[in-house]
């Protein structure tokens, strides 16, 4: 469950991010809104030209908005354990298109890079701490899914019993 809560906040914090904050540099001044074109055209690996091909475009800002919008509900989901199957299903889609779009096949430092990796990256970690709370369905132990699950399993009284 803690777990799954930490993963949840990533996700929905880069979402929230994304969607609510504009961007600042750092002498201050605004910076445009969120724009995955950058991240998009500096991709790497064999789907390298289907991604940099992404961030030309016309309906980017449509795709960028999908993409904040998919990371905070996912995020959400999986911080109230509701629809945490879904959630995570939506999680591991989407590190899975990270990890593609960026695959760590160089090995040594990248100007801009956090960490020096090869093959392994913080994405596909986090897709196998996913997998994880998949697994064990860590809705149905403490979450809103648990409630949900409850609330099914409670017979309904008959009408005529209700009425009275």
């Amino acid at each position: 469950v803690v777990l799954r809560t930490l993963i949840g906040w990533h996700f929905l914090y880069e979402g929230f991010v994304k969607i609510l904050w504009p961007a600042w540099s750092r002498d201050g001044a605004p910076l445009a809104r969120f724009s995955s074109a950058g991240y998009l055209r500096s991709s790497t690996g064999p789907f390298a030209e289907l991604f940099r091909g992404l961030a030309d475009v016309s309906w980017l800002p449509w795709l960028d908005h999908l993409m904040a919008w998919s990371l905070l509900l996912v995020g959400l989901g999986l911080m109230l354990g509701l629809f945490t199957q879904l959630a995570c299903a939506g999680a591991l889609a989407l590190l899975a298109l990270f990890y593609i779009s960026w695959l760590p096949t160089r090995g040594v430092y990248e100007p801009g890079a956090e960490g020096n990796y090869l093959l392994v990256n913080k994405n596909l970690i986090e897709a196998a701490a996913v997998a994880v709370v998949l697994v064990f369905r860590t809705g149905r132990i403490a979450g809103l899914d648990l409630v949900r699950a409850r609330a099914r399993a409670q017979p309904m009284p008959p009408v005529a019993e209700a009425a009275r």
